[in-house]
């Protein structure tokens, strides 16, 4: 059977990182819910400072231990995309977060081979990944450009992306599902 490299994305995908986010901005700025972040860059229509929203983003991070994961069960879950063959985080992140990310994923029991960091999400399409699991619109552009396999993990700021690659998700529970079906 073959073994595939699978790269797992964090924010989004397994941490629910926007909703501590949302918590932290709801208290100094008008409410905005989960369901209004509709597209990437949905702080051009609140008015809010991209530069100040990555920070708030990385702030957010500090408070690793209280940060939700997406779904329940990700050390089963992982463990059963491990089955596939090698998972690894590939996230797109401030360097001074890389650690509470690992703590989170230590935390979570998450399992996984390798971290790999990278400046910018769209680089992570330039990686030897056989499948990437991702919610990002600006990373299923590039991976679609460079002919990489994905499965888009659907959120509020991706539904209005039409996909006629790769596989939308609701949870990685379907990646796992769909996996076990192409075997």
């Amino acid at each position: 059977m073959f073994k595939m490299k699978i790269a797992l994305d964090v924010d989004g995908v397994i941490a629910d990182v926007i909703e501590s986010w949302i918590n932290y901005s709801n208290q100094k700025r008008t409410l905005i819910s989960k369901e209004e972040i509709t597209s990437w860059d949905f702080w051009k229509k609140f008015k809010i400072n991209r530069y100040d929203f990555y920070k708030e983003l990385a702030m957010c991070w500090k408070n690793w231990n209280v940060l939700p994961p997406m779904e329940n069960n990700l050390s089963e879950i992982t463990q059963s995309l491990s089955e596939f063959g090698q998972v690894d985080i590939v996230t797109a992140r401030e360097l001074s977060t890389d650690i509470f990310v690992k703590n989170w994923l230590e935390l979570h029991d998450v399992v996984y081979e390798n971290y790999i960091s990278v400046i910018d999400g769209t680089l992570k399409a330039n990686l030897d990944y056989d499948l990437f699991i991702d919610d990002s619109p600006l990373n299923i552009e590039k991976f679609i450009e460079n002919k990489k396999n994905f499965f888009l993990y659907s959120q509020p700021w991706n539904r209005n992306i039409s996909i006629l690659k790769g596989k939308r998700i609701h949870s990685l529970l379907d990646a796992v599902s769909y996996l076990k079906s192409k075997n």
